[in-house]
């Protein structure tokens, strides 16, 4: 049963968390309480904190998409 979860667990950790680690640097918190504050917050709130963190990492994604594909004066 480990075997299945573990796959699973280290997938979600890479791609899923990426926000809570991003705004763990940027804020100065380490991440494992940031997830834990997002997990207790839908808990409490029915949910809306998930549309946060949607927003979240479009944003990070977008940033990094656009940091990606400018030029600088060196390719011109």
């Amino acid at each position: 049963m480990n075997s299945v979860i573990n796959p699973i667990k280290t997938f979600f950790e890479k791609q899923a968390f990426g926000v809570c680690a991003k705004l763990g640097d940027k804020l100065g918190f380490s991440s494992s309480s940031i997830r834990m504050f997002f997990i207790y917050a839908s808990f409490i709130t029915l949910g809306s904190p998930i549309l946060i963190y949607l927003s979240l990492y479009f944003i990070i994604n977008l940033r990094q998409h656009l940091r990606r594909n400018r030029s600088t004066v060196w390719e011109i």
